[in-house]
């Protein structure tokens, strides 16, 4: 599942595709000449309109609108807080300055924070290893050892997991580390657009869970006049990657 997940990631990105029609293109240039050049031209309108964030924030929107962030009193009622990984970026960035790097889905390490000092009575279990193909060996599990550390978290309430590298391991691995435990009322942190992904693996494993989606990537609303190729690819690899792993689990489950 791992391997497959990695090329989940390739596979999902635009530019890949973009890049072998345009591969295509260039073989056919010399006998078909005209065919060739409307594929390249083609591609590159392709790319343009790939652009305009409403498409990808339509397939995100549903995504992240399945599940409503519980109220406080709703928090104060569970145990604990599952945290998933995916929030830090290269370990070497930690090793060469001491500081921990998060990239757009820091939500799911700091607003557990906050849930903490706001519930003195929640315990915290983070899941996240290695999840490079090439391994570097520092886990996420580390990475967020040294961040809750930085930010004055008491340590005796924070369970750290570094074994997995994909959703179905995060809850393999947090389910035989809390044991009867799991079935208890926790609450599973994850980016709003990977929970429906992820709770129904935890649920799977017997966890009793209750969704407290982070890390947004839209409104109730996009204009069409958004635009911005950068971002919007990364969007778009976010929402074809999600909803493709929403296929797979449906098939192997």
């Amino acid at each position: 599942m791992f391997v497959l997940s990695k090329l989940m990631s390739a596979i999902t990105q635009p530019m890949f595709w973009l890049a072998l029609w345009w591969a295509l293109a260039l073989l056919m240039l010399q006998r078909w000449r005209r065919l060739a050049a409307v594929m390249l031209w083609s591609g590159l309108v392709v790319l343009g309109l790939l652009g305009f964030e409403a498409g990808p924030h339509a397939l995100l929107r549903h995504l992240e609108n399945r599940y409503p962030v519980p109220t406080a009193e709703a928090v104060g009622r569970h145990v604990g807080v599952i945290v998933l990984g995916g929030a830090t970026e290269h370990s070497d960035i930690y090793q060469a300055h001491g500081q921990v790097p998060l990239g757009q889905a820091a939500e799911r390490m700091s607003v557990p924070v906050g849930l903490m000092r706001q519930h003195p009575n929640l315990q915290l279990v983070f899941s996240g290893g290695e999840g490079r193909l090439l391994a570097t060996g520092v886990s996420e599990a580390e990475l967020a050892k040294a961040f809750y550390q930085q930010q004055g978290v008491d340590m005796s309430r924070v369970v750290l997991e570094g074994g997995s590298r994909t959703t179905r391991e995060n809850a393999i691995q947090v389910a035989a580390l809390l044991g009867e435990r799991c079935k208890q009322p926790w609450l599973l942190v994850t980016s709003a657009w990977h929970m429906p992904r992820s709770v129904p693996e935890f649920e799977a494993v017997g966890c009793q869970v209750t969704p407290y989606p982070v890390d947004f990537r839209t409104g109730a609303a996009t204009a069409w006049t958004e635009y911005s190729l950068a971002r919007s690819l990364l969007l778009w690899q976010t929402a074809l990657h999600e909803w493709l792993g929403l296929w797979v689990y449906g098939v192997t489950r």
